[in-house]
């Protein structure tokens, strides 16, 4: 692994860029030894660093959670990242795109957890542990020029994080088939993209066994109350200035919000 000082140097990179809404290049250009552990490294240092300015850890997120992008990206595991308070958007807000460098909006099933998770564990005791599903469109901003990036480079941006957005209504997931609810995202009221939830590993509870398994790893486990996003069902839509957006959830109500 890298050693401290440059992992500390890799997160100033990473803050300044995520801050200023500024381009970098890829971390894997000058450091291409750069390992997922040394990106799962730059993720705690920016999580230590954004607790210290007050903010709060609300949970996590999955991302690559799709065959497909698992395919494009060589890799047979999602990703993971943090997902900080001062990242939420009510619903029917405006989002500043002068606060974002490329923006892309994905619509998720997102998980909030009643009971704390940890070590191996099964899709059934994911959905015991589950206090409601809920609708959820994460606004992703990669901060790599070109919107170019590795797997290694991409986990140290924090997997593209930047806004989420929950609304509709919580469901019971025992209640609910979790692989056949249809999704589609509409901008200025355009269909843009249709997907179902079982885009997500077939069931998207499947993600969160993931991230269990992922944290026990690394010596942690998913706390009680823990909010976790579960990875795009669509593909990821570009927007800009001017564009609303509405994601629609078969029997889950729609999110709604837009860019300024």
């Amino acid at each position: 692994m890298l050693d401290s000082s440059v992992i500390n140097q890799l997160t100033d990179r990473v803050l300044h860029a995520q801050d200023s809404a500024t381009t970098m290049t890829k971390l894997t250009d000058e450091y291409p030894s750069m390992s997922i552990e040394d990106s799962y490294a730059v993720q705690d240092e920016l999580r230590r660093r954004w607790i210290a300015r007050g903010d709060r850890c609300v949970g996590l997120k999955a991302g690559l959670t799709s065959k497909a992008k698992m395919l494009q990206m060589g890799v047979d595991v999602p990703s993971f990242g943090i997902l900080m308070a001062s990242f939420a958007r009510p619903e029917n807000s405006a989002i500043a795109t002068s606060e974002l460098v490329h923006p892309r909006v994905e619509a998720e099933i997102a998980f909030v957890m009643k009971a704390e998770l940890k070590g191996d564990v099964s899709v059934e005791q994911v959905m015991a542990a589950t206090d409601y599903i809920i609708p959820a469109v994460e606004v992703i901003d990669s901060r790599y020029e070109k919107f170019k990036f590795d797997l290694v480079s991409v986990i140290a941006d924090n997997g593209s994080s930047a806004r989420y957005v929950t609304g509709g209504r919580p469901r019971d997931p025992r209640e609910m088939d979790l692989r056949t609810i249809g999704v589609v995202i509409e901008k200025n009221g355009e269909i843009m993209a249709l997907g179902a939830s079982a885009a997500v590993l077939n069931h998207p509870a499947k993600a969160v066994v993931m991230l269990v398994k992922h944290l026990a790893e690394r010596g942690e486990e998913l706390p009680a109350g823990s909010y976790v996003m579960t990875g795009g069902i669509t593909e990821a839509i570009p927007v800009a200035a001017g564009d609303n957006i509405t994601a629609r959830f078969q029997d889950m109500g729609s999110v709604s919000f837009r860019f300024v």
